[in-house]
């Protein structure tokens, strides 16, 4: 017999404890203080509808602990079982990423790449040659050094986020109800309302303020572009020395290129400096991007802890999962499945299977 649950938060982590809970036949309600499932574009929704959705555990090292890496690999095996089981394949593309550096830069690059070597078992960046370069994706600027991640790749979250939505219809979804407080078995409602349950799951992000303690929000800038047939095939980072770029194909006339990181909690709308850094580093190595059209600036804050590592939690009745920083599409399968596995609840996954890194 399935049990009653009751979550608060529809973002990504929300919609995946949602969407395979009620899969395993479990009665699943999930509370959001926002007015519906759409992506709102105002600084003010889901921080996963703003993400550019690079799956990129071996680049991540850069920043990131080993843990991070390890657990991004773990998400690249869900990912395409999720995917599957949505009928959205096409929403999911791993044919590697590429890190490219100026030779100005070239000092960046290497400590990038020696912070890459210490972990080898997670896997190793290829050096490419110009004309290896060029054979990968022709639309790239001759001259920068480049290196390919293999496996990883790229997510669409728009997509994934309305296809983990449209296919729970046996959820209750009810928005405009922000949960002010979560325990085991019990939400409360800012309305006064308390919802009993089983199990209840905090995916608020910076809604769970201040029940988890630290929890700050980081700005981060997106520009989304339009250019018809620009014929980038795989998501990029370019390394320099203040901050890393990333520029991600959305469709073959779309792309997505962020991301500034501010400690800051101002929402208001991107700023100048961000826009031109941005598109100036983007079209230093694709020139084509001269012709791009700018079809949306965008804003939100990631929810992040002090160590910048996620906050994992499982007790009797009550589950938490937040913190994910600029690691959300990249962590939350991954997160989610050790939650719901160790608590014997549900599995996003068809069948396991071990966590291994191409080489």
């Amino acid at each position: 017999m399935g049990l009653q649950i009751a979550i608060a938060g529809a973002g990504l982590a929300g919609r995946l404890f949602a969407w395979a809970l009620s899969r395993a036949g479990h009665a699943v309600q999930v509370f959001e203080a926002g007015p519906g499932p759409e992506p709102r574009f105002d600084g003010q929704g889901a921080a996963a509808f703003t993400a550019a959705g690079m799956l990129s555990p071996l680049a991540e090292l850069d920043r990131a602990e080993a843990e991070v890496a390890a657990l991004g690999w773990r998400s690249l095996q869900l990912w395409p079982q999720v995917c599957e089981a949505l009928g959205v394949r096409s929403c999911l593309q791993t044919q590697g990423s590429l890190l490219l550096a100026h030779r100005q830069d070239l000092g960046a690059a290497e400590r990038v790449l020696a912070r890459l070597g210490e972990h080898p078992e997670l896997g190793r960046a290829q050096s490419l040659s110009e004309a290896e370069l060029q054979d990968l994706e022709p639309s790239l600027l001759r001259g920068p050094r480049a290196w390919l991640l293999p496996g990883e790749g790229l997510i669409h979250p728009p997509g994934l986020m309305a296809a983990l939505q449209d296919q729970s219809p046996d959820v209750r979804w009810h928005w405009q109800s922000p949960v002010n407080a979560l325990h085991a078995g019990e939400l409360q409602l800012s309305s006064g309302a308390r919802v009993a349950a089983d199990w209840a799951i905090d995916c608020r992000g910076l809604g769970a303020r201040p029940q988890v303690a630290g929890l700050r929000g980081v700005r981060g800038e997106v520009v989304h572009l339009s250019l018809s047939g620009h014929g980038l095939q795989r998501p990029l980072r370019l390394l320099h020395p203040r901050q890393r770029i990333y520029l991600v194909p959305r469709t073959p006339d779309s792309l997505v290129l962020g991301a500034s990181e501010i400690e800051s909690e101002d929402r208001s709308p991107v700023s100048l400096q961000s826009a031109v850094e941005l598109m100036a580093a983007a079209h230093s190595v694709m020139p084509a991007l001269a012709e791009a059209r700018i079809t949306r600036l965008d804003v939100n804050l990631r929810p992040a802890l002090p160590d910048h590592r996620p906050l994992s939690l499982a007790e009797p009745g009550l589950l938490r999962l937040n913190g994910l920083y600029r690691h959300g599409w990249l962590l939350a399968p991954a997160l989610v499945q050790q939650l719901l596995l160790h608590c014997g609840l549900a599995s996003l996954a068809a069948h396991e299977e071990s966590c291994t890194a191409p080489t």
